[in-house]
């Protein structure tokens, strides 16, 4: 009896492959030659090989494809080309609660920015061709003199993110002499990245002062030799050290370089063009503050609380900056022109702070107020009950958003969004949250949570596109696990 099953197995498996149409044959039917039409014959033909070639293998290992008919094939071909075709880069709805997701992007760029990169884009530009003589010219002129005007320096230069401008000008100022830096300040950020290893990969040789949590004044100027270049001090953004600890400010710090006719540079990493006071939030240091205590460099990020695309901007003393420009890495971290079209267009927002809390995206989400971001959980909690059913209850609380990318660490901004739990009773709440968390990715727009204490829990400071986000709930395909 055994063989007698074993043998009508088979020849069922031998019946679904005789089943199975020709590549020629699906190529000829109505929604294929569509398909055909969209996206050229050979790249179809390809597919429906593919397609036909893991369908028989299914055959042959005894898990089958049904039905194996032509419908199904076509239905089956479409979601492939679709999967296929759909790009790696897309938009997602962060909703985890850190306002500047170095994972999901960071900054949103102003309307102003989108249509100055999309007019770069579609014609040649005056990138390095000055206008006025008829030469050749320096794309750093684009936005050069903004830079200066917004923040006092006489110079200034960009590459394509704040680790290059740090590396350039260590390189530029330092190479193969000593850099005085204070232990406190030898941080790390994201991806393992490391001051001490920048200061390496710059040719320069790092002399470590003070104590991760005590440095004095002394310990600079005690460390200073016929071999020093550079004094640079590090803003740690990303964390902050309280108790028993001294800094020296950037004022002194100036003074004990300039005796020695030493460049002073500081790194402040984020950087803020705009006292962050003023809108309600902890104050961040600023470039221009930095020059105006003696700083000669100030390297800082556009795609943090400038709030612009990523580039490193280096600003400073007319010397030290030119000496930076010459230096042959300057070539290799340059930017593009869609860079410096959205670069210039954000930095123009600054002319006019009386509305810049409202055109420069990443100001207005981190200063949008927590009543409102409760209004929109209000309205956005029943259309997210419905579409997860029985499965799990959603209620509405508050939260604490944080900025993000390394800018005010211990600081949260009062936030207010929707908690989902598993009802109560089922068992491996925390695998079914895993598997919801998946399914919230796997919409058209991807919902981006996070889980924590039992709950996935979605942060609605950053949704600004309530209508999207509510229409494709309906689409939400809760996993296997909870049925």
């Amino acid at each position: 009896m055994r063989a007698s099953l074993l043998e009508s197995a088979a020849q069922d498996a031998k019946d679904q492959l005789r089943r199975l149409p020709s590549v020629d044959r699906v190529l000829k039917t109505p929604r294929i030659l569509s398909l055909i039409q969209t996206h050229g014959r050979s790249f179809v033909t390809d597919e429906v090989r593919a397609l036909l070639l893991d369908w028989r293998e299914a055959q042959l290992i005894g898990k089958p494809q049904h039905p194996a008919d032509e419908a199904a094939i076509e239905v089956a071909l479409c979601a492939r080309i679709e999967a296929r075709l759909a790009p790696a880069l897309r938009p997602v709805f962060n909703l985890t609660g850190t306002v500047l997701h170095t994972n999901l992007g960071r900054a949103l760029l102003p309307d102003e920015a989108v249509v100055a990169v999309a007019r770069a884009m579609r014609s040649p530009t005056n990138l390095e061709f000055d206008l006025d003589d008829g030469e050749r010219g320096d794309r750093d002129a684009l936005v050069e003199k903004l830079l200066c005007e917004l923040t006092g320096a006489q110079a200034a230069t960009v590459v394509n993110n704040n680790a290059s401008a740090v590396l350039l000008t260590i390189a530029a100022l330092a190479a193969r002499r000593e850099v005085i830096v204070s232990r406190g300040e030898l941080v790390e950020i994201g991806g393992s990245f490391r001051m001490p290893d920048v200061m390496k990969s710059a040719g320069a040789k790092m002399i470590e002062i003070g104590t991760t949590n005590r440095t004095h004044a002394r310990d600079y100027a005690d460390a200073v030799s016929a071999r020093t270049a550079l004094i640079v001090k590090v803003h740690t953004s990303n964390y902050v050290v309280k108790g028993f600890t001294a800094v020296v400010g950037e004022s002194e710090l100036a003074r004990i370089a300039h005796r020695a006719h030493l460049p002073f540079a500081v790194d402040l990493g984020s950087g803020s063009l705009v006292d962050l006071a003023a809108y309600g939030l902890p104050h961040e240091p600023m470039p221009q503050e930095m020059l105006s205590r003696g700083a000669d460099i100030v390297t800082f990020s556009g795609d943090k609380l400038l709030g612009g695309p990523q580039a490193g901007l280096i600003v400073g003393n007319r010397e030290w900056i030119g000496k930076i420009k010459k230096h042959p890495l300057k070539r290799a971290l340059r930017v593009s022109k869609l860079t410096l079209a959205a670069l210039e267009a954000t930095l123009a927002l600054y002319r006019h702070p009386e509305r810049l809390a409202m055109r420069l995206p990443t100001l207005r989400l981190l200063t949008r107020p927590v009543e409102e971001i409760d209004a929109l959980a209000a309205r956005v909690l029943p259309a997210l009950s419905r579409a997860l059913w029985e499965w799990a209850g959603v209620t509405r609380g508050a939260l604490k958003s944080q900025i993000g990318s390394g800018s005010l660490p211990i600081d949260v901004l009062p936030s207010a969004g929707l908690f989902i739990r598993c009802r109560t009773g089922r068992k491996g709440s925390g695998r079914q949250l895993e598997g919801l968390a998946a399914a919230l990715r796997a919409l058209p727009v991807p919902v981006i949570g996070r889980i924590k204490d039992g709950a996935l829990i979605l942060d609605l400071r950053t949704l600004e596109d309530e209508t999207a986000f509510v229409a494709q709930l309906g689409s939400l395909k809760l996993p296997a696990t909870y049925s």
